[in-house]
């Protein structure tokens, strides 16, 4: 990533934040996260359609990373790939809950009042375009949905993806070409309901 060479003149590499952040050292954690609060924050905004989704997502991602130093392993001396696997993953089970509860409410709101909310999802067209590929690609197999939100959502290259899931970059790839493939299959289905 060109975050991390973007970072080097400027002050140490992630690895050594890292490592310092493994000792308790909250100025190391404080510069770490200002270096990549902005691209942890776009990813969960791509995850998610959603300004308060994303900031919360934000706030775990980094607050997991404080709780679990020193636990964590680095790949290529960036923390960016690790942070973006968090983000995912708590991005996936907020999701799974949000659709527990609006499938609760559907259930109990009068017709009336889920058209709506219709109209409301009608008038954020962008989002919603973004919400169908994100739905999209919650419906991809674990290994296409996981090379999907890293590589298609993340911007994660296709060597540190390889080196953060330990497969070949042709696999990577191979992937990236089958989630690919398979969005575009799901998202007209998803466009014509």
């Amino acid at each position: 990533m060109t975050e991390t060479s973007e970072y080097a003149d400027v002050g140490p590499p992630d690895s050594r934040l890292w490592e310092q952040i493994a000792q308790g050292d909250h100025a190391a954690f404080t510069e770490l996260f200002e270096r990549h609060a902005e691209a942890v924050w776009n990813y969960a905004y791509r995850l998610t359609a959603s300004w308060s989704q994303a900031e919360d997502l934000l706030s775990a991602t980094f607050l997991t990373a404080w709780r679990t130093r020193g636990e964590a392993q680095l790949v290529r001396d960036s923390a960016l790939p690790w942070l973006y696997t968090v983000t995912a993953n708590r991005a996936r089970t907020e999701w799974r809950a949000s659709r527990r509860a609006l499938r609760l409410v559907a259930r109990l709101a009068p017709q009336d009042e889920r058209d709506h909310a219709d109209e409301v999802a009608a008038r954020t067209d962008a989002q919603r375009r973004l919400a169908l590929v994100v739905a999209a690609i919650a419906k991809l197999p674990p290994s296409e949905r996981e090379i999907a939100q890293l590589c298609l959502l993340g911007d994660v290259s296709t060597a540190d993806a390889a080196t953060l899931l330990d497969i070949t970059e042709s696999s990577v790839r191979a992937r990236v070409s089958r989630a690919r493939a398979r969005l575009r299959d799901l998202t007209p289905d998803e466009d014509s309901r």
